[in-house]
């Protein structure tokens, strides 16, 4: 089988690069099940219940998210009644929402998605590897397959967790950083790897926000009130082909689909 991840959604033009190019990624690679992260789809900082659904309508069929997707207080409420939306599992109980779940392909195969959040650089949270040790087992009870996304700041950290996981889960696919890495691989496990899927929207960017306001925050120090960038969408991720009994990865293969005007 076929997973699609699709690297951090930023804003409109991520939004719009996903409605442009998710349907013919789907047919042309035979995808049987799309996750993508979309912490940042709106506006660059979090994710409205309408943007949601405007996902979801696009063919995700799950959406992971991070640090960010507390940014908008509407979606506190969609997390606990929307199980096809994640947040990283490791933060503490009482959290809205769920950190994983178990979907269904069309044909009517399992497989487990997990989400997690780094701690260097980044809030400290609980730990994503004992976090992940515990959930593992319980969706392994369902299924052989599972996708992790590990939001983090680190490549450390995520080359690390990878190396953990390896052999336990079916794929750990990076995210927050926002650049596509170049390493994609599978481990000597079985489990598919990259350190970062990359991000979905603007390249013309400092990681999806204007430029010049980017540039502006680091020459002044001072507060600046980011935007997100329009020029050159791309649409950045990576295919897991996954055997469907072990669960072990069979391919990895980087996605990066420029957005021209008239494609």
């Amino acid at each position: 089988m076929r997973i699609l991840f699709v690297g951090d959604i930023v804003g409109r033009p991520g939004r719009q690069a996903v409605s442009r190019r998710l349907d013919r990624l789907i047919d042309v690679h035979a995808v049987d099940l799309v996750v993508a992260n979309g912490e940042n789809a709106a506006a660059g900082f979090g994710l409205t219940v309408d943007i949601a659904r405007e996902l979801f309508d696009l063919g995700i069929d799950v959406i992971t998210s991070g640090n960010h997707i507390w940014d908008k207080k509407e979606i506190l409420g969609y997390l606990d009644r929307q199980p096809a939306l994640l947040r990283p599992a490791n933060y503490p109980p009482g959290v809205p929402g769920a950190g994983s779940g178990v979907f269904s392909t069309s044909a009517g195969i399992k497989v487990g998605v997990l989400n997690l959040e780094g701690r260097v650089f980044m809030n400290a949270l609980d730990c994503p590897f004992r976090t992940a040790d515990e959930l593992l087992d319980e969706l392994h009870r369902q299924t052989p397959i599972v996708l992790v996304d590990f939001h983090a700041e680190a490549t450390s950290e995520k080359v690390a967790l990878g190396c953990y996981l390896d052999g336990r889960a079916s794929a750990l696919a990076g995210t927050h950083t926002h650049v596509q890495t170049a390493d994609e691989r599978i481990l000597p496990g079985g489990t598919g790897y990259i350190t970062d899927a990359g991000m979905t929207g603007s390249r013309d960017a400092v990681i999806g926000i204007r430029k010049e306001l980017a540039i502006e925050k680091f020459l002044t120090q001072l507060p600046v009130r980011f935007e997100v960038a329009k020029k050159d969408p791309v649409l950045c991720g990576v295919l897991f082909t996954i055997d469907v009994d072990t669960g072990r990865a069979l391919g990895v293969k980087r996605i990066l689909e420029e957005i021209t005007e008239n494609a």
